[in-house]
C-alpha cells in the first residue's frame, strides 16, 4: 500500500513547482515510509510514497514502461489479488514483465486494454496512469472503495491524491466549505456522501469509478455497480458457495513478502479470517500466525450490555486462540491516551470521524506496526450479510430513513436554531437518491426489495465510513490492512442472495455462520453480533466533557457560534438521556462530545473558511 498524488496542467512548468510538489509528497509520507519518488515532465507531476509489501526490491514508483514506441507512467496504491492470472493473460498477448510487482501488471494491463483494464482487476486499489504520447491521465478506484482517491479539478488543470490534506498543500486549492460541506459535517458526519470531499470543489472517485482527464475536461465512468440478478442456487449450494468465496478471498490476501498478522475480536468475521490463515500456515509448515485484540483499561468494571453491544470480547478471544493455536497479543489502551489521540485521528482522517473508535484503531495499529506491516481484518461482512440489528428489526427496517441515524433531533439539539435551514432536505435527498438507484428485479418480494435498498444504503454509506476509517488509521502508521470480505465476487453474490437464505435460521449473517459451522467452535458460530469494542470508562466521558466546556467558553473557537450551548450542556449533565446513537451503534454521549472536540480541532488545524 502507498500514497499517491499528481498534478496535471499543460500551462504550468512543473519543474518550477518544486515546493508545492514537495509539500504534497511530505503530507502523505506516513502512508509510505519505505521509499518516495516523483516524476516531473511537461505539464505533469506524479508523486509516490511507498509501503513495500510485494517485490520489495523492484516495485519502485513512479514506474514507467515502454511497449513499442508508447511510454506510460503509473503511480499505484493497492494490492492486486489476481496478479498471476492477469500477468499470464498479458504474457500470452506478447507482453514482457521485468518485475514480480503487481504495479507492473496494472500498468501493463492499462497499456493493453486501456480504460477497460479495470474489468480485469480483482483487488483494492487507486491508481493513475499518464500516457506520454497521448498526453492524458487515466485514474481508477477499486470496485468496493477500499482505497481512497480525491481530486480537485479547475480550468484546464487537475490535482489528485490519496488524501484530502495532500490536495490542500497545493496553492490552487483553498480550505473552503459551503452549505453542502457543513451539512455533511454536522448532519451526516462521520458518514460522508460518496464523491463528496467536504471542501468546496474537492471530489473523489466513487467506488467502482474510473476517469480520463485530457487536459481540458474530466470524463468519469462507473464500471461497477450493484446489479440485481436471479439467484438460482439452492440453500445448500448457497452455503457452500459462500464458504468457497470467503475462503478463496482470504487465501488470496495472505500473500506478502513482509510480516503479516490478523485482527481477532472473537467475533464471527475475524475468527473466520484467523482460522483460515492459521489452517493455511499449518498446511505450508509455517510458524503459528500472530493475532491481535484490543481493549481498554478497566473496561471490565464499567461494561454495560446493550442491544448493540451485548457481550464483551474477552472469553471468545480466548476460545479462538486455543482453537487455532495463534500467538496472541492483547493490547490494552489507556483512556487518557485515547482522549489525547482524538486530534491525531482527525489528522489521519482529514476530517472529524468516529471519535474514540477512530482514535483507538489508530493507537492499535501503531502498536501492531512495531512487529508487522500487513494485517487482515473482518470489516464489511455485516453490511453484506445482514449483521446489524437494523436488518432484523422491522420497525427500523422499513423506517424511511438512514437506519444508523434515524433522526436528526440529537444533532439539531447541539446546533443554533436556524443553522443549515435546508439540512433535513439535504439529508433526505441523499437517502432517496440511494434507494431510487438501487437495482431490483420485477418479481422481488417486498422484503427482498427493501433488503436490496438496505444493502445499497449500507454498501455506499455505512460501509464506506468504516473502510475510510480503516484505511486512514492504519496507513497513518504505515500498516496495510486488508479486508477479505470486500472481494467484489462476495459482494455480487451476497447482493443477490434471497433474504430467507442470507438470514439462515433467522440469524444475523446466518448463511456465514452455517458456512463455517463445524470449522469454528460452536460458541463463536452462535455468538450474538457485537461491534468493535469501545471504552465504557466514565473517566473518558469526564475528559471529553471538560474539553467541550472549554470550547463553549473559548471566544476564539471557530464553532462556538454554531453550537447551542444549552443543548451541549444538556448532554454533559444528562448523558443517559441519549436514547439512540448519533451514528451507528457506538456513538452516544461521550462520542458526541468527542465529535465536537474533533470538529473544533478540524476547523482550527485546517483554517477552514465558511462561504
Amino acid at each position: 500500500m502507498c500514497g499517491i498524488a499528481g498534478w496535471f496542467d499543460r500551462s504550468i512548468d512543473m519543474k518550477a513547482q518544486g515546493r508545492p510538489i514537495s509539500r504534497m509528497s511530505e503530507s502523505i509520507a506516513r502512508r509510505g515510509p519505505d521509499d518516495s519518488g516523483t516524476y516531473v515532465g511537461e505539464g505533469i507531476a506524479l508523486i509516490h510514497r511507498r509501503l513495500a509489501v510485494i517485490d520489495v526490491q523492484n516495485g519502485v514508483q513512479p514506474m514507467s514502461k515502454k511497449c513499442g514506441e508508447r511510454i506510460c507512467t503509473i503511480v499505484y496504491n493497492g494490492e492486486l489479488y489476481n496478479t498471476s492470472e492477469v500477468r499470464q493473460e498479458l504474457s500470452l498477448s506478447g507482453y514482457t514483465f521485468y518485475t514480480d510487482s503487481d504495479t507492473e501488471v496494472v500498468l501493463t494491463a492499462y497499456m493493453c486494454w486501456g480504460g477497460n483494464c479495470v474489468d480485469k482487476l480483482n483487488g483494492i486499489f487507486a491508481f493513475a496512469v499518464y500516457d506520454h504520447e497521448r498526453k492524458n491521465l487515466f485514474l481508477a478506484r477499486d470496485r468496493i472503495g477500499v482505497k481512497p482517491l480525491f481530486y480537485y479539478c479547475y480550468n484546464k488543470g487537475f490535482i489528485f491524491a490519496s488524501e484530502i490534506n495532500c490536495l490542500l498543500q497545493n496553492p490552487k486549492v483553498r480550505p473552503v466549505v459551503d452549505e453542502a460541506g457543513l451539512s455533511e459535517i454536522f448532519l451526516i458526519g462521520p458518514g460522508r456522501s460518496q464523491g463528496q470531499g467536504i471542501y468546496k470543489n474537492i471530489g473523489e472517485l466513487t467506488p467502482g469509478e474510473c476517469a480520463f482527464f485530457d487536459g481540458e475536461k474530466l470524463y468519469k465512468r462507473r464500471y461497477f455497480t450493484l446489479k440485481a440478478r436471479e439467484h438460482t442456487d439452492s440453500t445448500a449450494e448457497s452455503i457452500e458457495k459462500v464458504r468457497e468465496l470467503i475462503t478463496d478471498s482470504i487465501q488470496r490476501q495472505l500473500v506478502s513478502d513482509v510480516p503479516l498478522c490478523c485482527f481477532l475480536s472473537g467475533g464471527l468475521d475475524s475468527s473466520i479470517i484467523s482460522y483460515t490463515a492459521s489452517e493455511l500456515a499449518k498446511k505450508n509448515g509455517a510458524e503459528p500466525i500472530d493475532t491481535y485484540s484490543i481493549d481498554y483499561k478497566d473496561n471490565d468494571k464499567y461494561f454495560k450490555s446493550s442491544l448493540f453491544q451485548p457481550t464483551p470480547d474477552s472469553e471468545f478471544i480466548g476460545t479462538m486462540v486455543s482453537a487455532i493455536g495463534s500467538r496472541h497479543h492483547y493490547i490494552t489502551l489507556d483512556n487518557t491516551d485515547l482522549f489525547n489521540a482524538l486530534k491525531m485521528a482527525v489528522d489521519a482522517r482529514d476530517l472529524p470521524g468516529m471519535t474514540d473508535v477512530d482514535a483507538s484503531l489508530l493507537l492499535f495499529c501503531e502498536r501492531i506496526k512495531q512487529e508487522h506491516t500487513v494485517a487482515l481484518s473482518g470489516e464489511c461482512a455485516d453490511e453484506l450479510f445482514g449483521g446489524y440489528p437494523w436488518y432484523h428489526n422491522k420497525d427500523i427496517l422499513f423506517d424511511d430513513t438512514f437506519p444508523w441515524s434515524r433522526s436528526l433531533d440529537i444533532r439539531r439539539s447541539i446546533l443554533k436554531k436556524g443553522f443549515l435551514p435546508k439540512g433535513e432536505e439535504y439529508v433526505r435527498q441523499k437517502y432517496l437518491d440511494t434507494c431510487v438507484h438501487t437495482d431490483k428485479l420485477p418479481d422481488d418480494s417486498e422484503i427482498d426489495r427493501r433488503m436490496r435498498e438496505m444493502f445499497s444504503l449500507n454498501f455506499y454509506w455505512f460501509m464506506q465510513t468504516l473502510l475510510d476509517r480503516k484505511d486512514r488509521m492504519s496507513m497513518y502508521n504505515g500498516l496495510e490492512v486488508r479486508v477479505p470480505f470486500c472481494d467484489y465476487r462476495i459482494v455480487e453474490y451476497a447482493y443477490n442472495l434471497p433474504w430467507e437464505i442470507k438470514a439462515y435460521a433467522g440469524r444475523e449473517k446466518g448463511i456465514v455462520r452455517e458456512a463455517f459451522r463445524g470449522l469454528l467452535p460452536d460458541s463463536i458460530i452462535d455468538r450474538k453480533k457485537s461491534p468493535y469494542p469501545k471504552t465504557h470508562n466514565p473517566y473518558y466521558f469526564k475528559l471529553c466533557a471538560d474539553a467541550v466546556k472549554e470550547i463553549l467558553s473559548d471566544k476564539t473557537s471557530p464553532i462556538r457560534e454554531i453550537l447551542d450551548a444549552d443543548g451541549v450542556e444538556a448532554i454533559i449533565q444528562e448523558p443517559d438521556r441519549i436514547s439512540s446513537p448519533w451514528y451507528g451503534q457506538l456513538m452516544r454521549a461521550p462520542q458526541i462530545l468527542a465529535y465536537i472536540i474533533q470538529t473544533d480541532y478540524w476547523f482550527r488545524a485546517n483554517k477552514v473558511i465558511i462561504e
